[in-house]
């Protein structure tokens, strides 16, 4: 399978795409085709996470020998994470289940993919035969950017430059990059916020400078869901969803489940749609926003308009009005690199564009949008904590809101089993937790934990709670403006 970029012909091998990360147009590679569904629940109903891993990846992914992939997600997927079962479902009502994905190192859905994909990195590195350094260029919103530091920590031959909204962050999760140990990582806040980091960043992919430093012997490549080596991995853990459905019972042989994902850079969702185009029978897919809802608009209108106000939320994650991957989406509505060339180019100068009356016919089909404000969210977080004794984060709060008015107005099937994908743990987020449980939020963060601890008997994460005792080590922030610079004063360290 070759992967070809969405604004032209540029068609490359699995491995360049996996080491460039974004096309030399500036598009996103995608699949040259999507493989026909190839799923067979019996025969894969007992295998492991880490089998699973491999066989679904090994349709994408057909230039690596099968034993090679079997190697590398065994390699990512053995203690790494807190739980055999890698993601718990866990069945809370006949009506709708959650698929935690926060027992990786992070305590965020992104250590799913992040776990494998410096292993898959690698191996493209070796296979191109590139012995120059590469410098993974990250822009986060609070999560991704964690997971990549941990995942690339130490890694021979690679180094990462983590960029984050300073002001946008919770304060756990900018402790846990701050304090981010490892002798081949850089974080620098930006003033600014995460549109801004993963715009700039795009521009950086697409300078003079990229060449410059490839030249000098540092190759840029990416590790936000724009690189395919972070999007396929998120395919497998819908596969799993299913098939753990299936064990419980919470699903028949033949039924399908409903998917909300909170969403921003809409890689998560898209990774579903993917999983039902290779016979994962998902039902109804819901785009889950928060008030920067630009997502939700675009299934309503057809309109993709970010010329509106910024909002900076208690679910960080989602407070992105670019989100990257809606250019495979919309490259797979309308199968035209032109248009989306087009698009993307409307989008650049003028902050909008809109798609034919077909194209969203088609896309109303294939997923729904809905969106939740912040006292939708909040409460959302108190009543489930008080119906089922489960606590959630604020993006997983977001996307039980948009699930419980989509059920409650009959726009969602209310006999079809409904799956939440629980994104963080909501301890990476005390302040908002501490509000929706009734309690105080202290002065420090970790007080605040442990006083969520006591109410609600959950233990603190051993990665959460250790951190209060680190050093911050990356502490500078820098102006938007700045951050080629920034790029190019560290990229030149490298190399010295």
């Amino acid at each position: 399978m070759k992967y070809r970029s969405t604004r032209s012909n540029e068609t490359v091998s699995a491995e360049e795409a996996l080491v460039k990360g974004l096309a030399d147009d500036g598009g996103l590679y995608v699949p040259d085709f999507l493989p026909e569904p190839f799923l067979d629940a019996q025969a894969l109903l007992n295998l492991s996470y880490e089998e699973l891993a491999a066989f679904v990846l090994s349709h994408f992914l057909t230039d690596i020998p099968d034993g090679e992939i079997r190697k590398l997600t065994h390699n990512a997927y053995t203690g790494t994470f807190e739980t055999s079962e890698i993601v718990p479902v866990k069945t809370l009502s006949e009506s709708f289940s959650m698929a935690e994905m926060f027992h990786g190192r992070t305590c965020a859905f992104k250590d799913l993919a992040l776990s494998l994909f410096p292993y898959l990195l690698v191996y493209a590195k070796k296979q191109e035969k590139d012995d120059r350094e590469i410098l993974i260029l990250t822009a986060t919103s609070g999560d991704t950017g964690k997971a990549a530091l941990e995942g690339f920590r130490d890694v021979p031959g690679v180094h990462i430059m983590v960029f984050y909204p300073s002001h946008g962050v919770s304060p756990l999760q900018k402790d846990q990059m701050q304090k981010q140990l490892g002798n081949n990582v850089k974080v620098v806040g930006i003033e600014g916020n995460f549109d801004d980091a993963q715009g700039t960043l795009k521009q950086v992919f697409n300078s003079s400078l990229r060449k410059e430093e490839a030249e000098k012997g540092v190759l840029f490549s990416s590790a936000n869901s724009i690189n395919i080596g972070r999007l396929l991995p998120q395919v497998v853990y819908y596969v799993w969803i299913w098939l753990k459905l299936l064990k419980s019972g919470s699903i028949g042989p033949r039924e399908e489940f409903n998917v909300v994902v909170p969403t921003g850079n809409f890689g998560n969702i898209l990774a579903a749609w993917i999983a039902r185009k290779i016979g994962t029978p998902i039902g109804q897919l819901v785009c889950a926003s928060n008030e920067n809802k630009v997502l939700s608009d675009f299934f309503e209108t057809g309109t993709y308009d970010v010329n509106r106000e910024f909002y900076m939320t208690e679910a960080p994650s989602m407070d992105i009005l670019v989100s990257s991957n809606f250019e495979r989406f919309l490259y797979f509505l309308t199968d035209s690199t032109d248009e989306v060339k087009a698009d993307m180019e409307a989008l650049r100068n003028t902050g909008k564009y809109e798609v034919s009356r077909e194209a969203l016919k088609k896309a109303d089909l294939e997923m729904m949008g809905g969106w939740a404000s912040p006292e939708a969210m909040r409460k959302a977080m108190t009543d489930v904590y008080e119906k089922y004794d489960y606590l959630m984060d604020p993006h997983t709060a977001v996307a039980y809101a948009v699930y419980d008015k989509l059920r409650r107005t009959g726009k969602i099937t209310r006999h079809t089993h409904t799956v939440i994908i629980s994104t963080a743990h909501p301890y990476k987020f005390p302040g908002v937790v501490a509000k929706a449980l009734g309690l105080d939020e202290k002065e420090s963060p970790y007080d605040t934990l442990r006083e969520i601890e006591k109410a609600t008997g959950i233990a603190i994460p051993q990665q959460l709670g250790e951190l209060e005792q680190k050093e911050k080590r990356f502490t500078d922030t820098v102006e938007r403006k700045d951050m080629a610079e920034t790029i190019r004063a560290y990229a030149d360290t490298i190399i010295k």
